[in-house]
């Protein structure tokens, strides 16, 4: 797609959906941003806020009343707005789903009826229990019992994905799926459980980084102006349609680790503490040992590969929040 295009993301002001937004106008498009800030900030946007080329409408995709006038006249949908983070579905599970479910179907309908081609966010949660070395996008999906409600999260997301591949199917529209695994780097906050935020806010100030468990769970930590260069890459990719992509980087690392990383990057005074899941989270949750994105679709479809260091990243992380003098985190867990 060339410069011009008219484009909607909703969840704009979010952390990642803000910086997808400072780039694309950074490349001559026009943004609608639709976000009820119930994660995301304006502040996210503040250095974008005076572009003409940017409208802001603060309401839930459902409630847009201009949803119609927007959609008609856009060329590409970025859908981003969801309920964000483990933390945050714990203890508000209904309007978690109902966030997931209801928005998506609203935009997915408006995208349907004037044919407006849409990336789907979901998440790397879709992949539940699976005991796989690393999660390819044709893999069984095992996910866990209804009483245990962190699953509803994944489960949620995994409905928005039957629901959009079902609009492609049905009415042809197109559409692309991403599964976005650990995403990190400046804005992103500890508030709603976000683990690498929530270790540098505490290594900024010496204080001790908590671990959960023993530590020894793996992830991969993706910088967000990396997830950024790959959705847009998608978004020029007409092989993309009505696929699905992991986005994310493949580096593993296990979360004492991260700590460690943290604390000697930052030149830090800070310790590391474990705590045991059952002080920090309810009866029965479960935390996957390992997720780790096979990203080879994405490579071959788009020719993306991630580009920052995780050190880069823990200082661009650290930088920015020294720079806005943003208040410091760290969570209630």
């Amino acid at each position: 797609m060339g410069n011009g295009q008219k484009i909607v993301v909703t969840g704009g002001a979010g952390f990642i959906g803000s910086h997808l937004v400072e780039r694309l106008l950074s490349e001559g498009h026009q943004v609608t941003v639709i976000d009820d800030l119930s994660t995301g900030r304006l502040s996210n946007l503040s250095t974008a806020r005076d572009n003409p080329d940017l409208k802001i409408y603060t309401c839930k995709v459902s409630k847009c009343a201009e949803l119609e006038q927007v959609v008609s006249s856009a060329d590409y949908i970025f859908h981003l707005a969801a309920a964000v983070g483990v933390e945050l579905v714990l203890k508000n599970p209904v309007r978690a789903i109902e966030t997931n479910l209801i928005e998506t179907e609203t935009i997915l309908n408006a995208a349907r009826k004037y044919n407006v081609p849409i990336l789907i966010a979901s998440t790397s949660e879709v992949y539940g229990k699976s005991k796989a070395e690393a999660f390819s996008e044709t893999d069984d999906l095992l996910i866990g019992p209804p009483h245990l409600i962190r699953w509803s999260y994944a489960c949620s997301k995994l409905m928005d994905e039957f629901l959009a591949l079902s609009h492609a199917t049905e009415s042809g529209l197109p559409v692309t799926v991403v599964r976005i695994f650990n995403t990190v780097g400046p804005r992103q906050t500890g508030r709603y459980g976000m683990v690498l935020p929530r270790f540098i806010a505490c290594a900024i100030v010496g204080k001790p980084l908590t671990v959960f468990g023993d530590g020894l769970q793996s992830r991969c930590f993706c910088n967000v102006f990396d997830t950024v260069e790959a959705l847009m890459r998608l978004m020029r990719c007409d092989k993309a349609k009505n696929e699905v992509f992991n986005v994310g980087s493949d580096f593993e690392i296990t979360i004492l680790e991260l700590g460690r990383l943290v604390i000697r990057v930052l030149n830090s005074s800070s310790t590391i503490e474990t705590v045991p899941y059952e002080k920090a989270y309810p009866k029965g949750f479960e935390d996957m040992q390992r997720r780790k994105p096979v990203i080879s679709k994405l490579a071959s479809f788009t020719g993306f590969r991630p580009k920052y260091s995780l050190e880069e990243t823990i200082l661009q992380t650290a930088n920015a929040i020294k720079r806005n003098n943003i208040s410091i985190e760290i969570g209630e867990i």
